[in-house]
C-alpha cells in the first residue's frame, strides 16, 4: 500500500471510528431510552453513577458518567431536563496493510444536555396529586445536545471527544394499557463540521434518521422491564468534501431492566447489541446505573 492510499485508509478509518464512537455519544444521549415520554411528579430529582462499555471487533471504549435530571411544569404538562457528564477510555487496534495501528485516549468526553416535554396527556402534578393519575396517550417532543468540550487532539485516531456539535430533536408517543407501556418515537440527529479532524482536515456528515420502539411492563413492585429496538439511516461522511463511505443502516436491539432498591434508590440495567451493516462492524453495549431520587416534599 503506497502512502497517499494508506493517508486515505486512515482517514476513512478515523471516519468509521467517528461513526461507530460518535454515535455511541448519540446512543448514548438517546440510551435507546424507554420512558423517555411518561409523567411522573413534579419537582422529582434523580442523581444517577453509571458504566457502559461499548466493544466491537477491534476496538473498546468504557465510559462513567454522572447524570443529573429534573422534572418540572411546562405550560401545564410534566416536563424533565438531563445532564450527563461523562468520562471514558479508548482503546484497540487494526491493520493498514501488514501494519498493525493501535492507540487509545482517556479523559472527559463531551456533555449530554436533554430537554424532553410532554404536549398531551402527562398533566404537571404534585406528588399528592400523582398518587391518582391513570395513564392513557402521551405525546411528547425532545431535543438532545451534545457540546464539544471533551478531550480530543486532532493529530490522534483515537479521541474519547468529537470535536463537534450533535442535535438531536425528536417526537415520541407513548400508549398505556394495564401494566404494558407501548411507545414509539422518531429522531434526527444533525452535526456540526469537524474542522480539525486528523491532521487538519475537515469532516463534515449528512444527519442521521431513526426509529424507536419500546414494550414495556411494570412489574407490582415499581420494578419494570424494557425490550428495545431502534433503527438508523443516513450519516454519510465527507472528508474535505470528498464521501468516504455509503449510507449507514444500523440497527439496535436491547432490553432494560430498572429494580427498586428502596422508596429512593433504585439500579437499572441494560444491554444492547448493535450492527453497522454497511461497515461489516459489529459491537455491543452493556451497563449499570445507580440512581438516588428526591423531592417526594415532607
Amino acid at each position: 500500500m503506497n502512502c497517499r492510499a494508506a493517508t486515505l485508509w486512515l482517514l476513512r478509518l478515523g471516519g468509521l471510528l467517528c461513526l461507530v464512537f460518535g454515535q455511541c455519544g448519540t446512543v448514548l444521549a438517546q440510551e435507546i431510552e424507554a420512558r423517555l415520554y411518561s409523567n411522573a411528579p413534579i419537582d422529582y430529582n434523580f442523581l444517577g453513577i453509571g458504566f457502559t462499555q461499548v466493544t466491537t471487533g477491534k476496538f473498546q471504549m468504557n465510559t462513567e458518567s454522572l447524570a443529573y435530571n429534573r422534572t418540572f411544569d411546562i405550560f401545564g404538562q410534566s416536563g424533565k431536563v438531563n445532564v450527563i457528564l461523562p468520562y471514558a477510555q479508548l482503546h484497540g487496534q487494526t491493520t493498514v496493510g501488514s501494519q498493525v495501528i493501535s492507540g487509545s485516549s482517556v479523559g472527559l468526553t463531551d456533555p449530554i444536555i436533554r430537554l424532553a416535554a410532554n404536549l398531551y396527556g402527562a398533566p404537571a402534578l404534585t406528588v399528592d396529586e400523582f398518587k391518582h393519575y391513570q395513564q392513557d396517550l402521551i405525546i411528547g417532543a425532545n431535543l438532545s445536545a451534545l457540546v464539544p468540550w471533551g478531550e480530543y487532539n486532532s493529530n490522534q485516531l483515537f479521541n474519547v471527544g468529537a470535536n463537534r456539535t450533535f442535535l438531536q430533536p425528536g417526537l415520541g408517543v407513548s400508549k398505556a394499557h394495564g401494566p404494558w407501556r407501548y411507545e414509539l418515537s422518531g429522531d434526527a440527529t444533525f452535526f456540526s463540521d469537524n474542522k480539525n479532524f486528523y491532521g487538519g482536515n475537515d469532516l463534515s456528515q449528512k444527519p442521521i434518521y431513526s426509529g424507536t420502539g419500546h414494550l414495556i411492563y411494570y412489574f407490582p413492585s415499581t420494578a419494570w422491564l424494557s425490550t428495545d429496538v431502534t433503527y438508523y439511516s443516513g450519516g454519510q461522511t465527507f472528508i474535505n468534501g470528498q464521501q468516504t463511505n455509503n449510507n449507514q443502516e444500523n440497527w439496535l436491539f436491547g432490553a432494560t431492566l430498572s429494580m427498586p432498591v428502596n422508596k429512593h434508590n433504585a439500579v437499572k440495567f441494560h444491554l444492547t447489541e448493535g450492527a453497522f451493516f454497511s461497515q461489516g462492524q459489529y459491537y455491543t453495549m452493556y451497563g449499570v446505573m445507580w440512581q438516588y431520587r428526591w423531592g417526594d416534599g415532607p
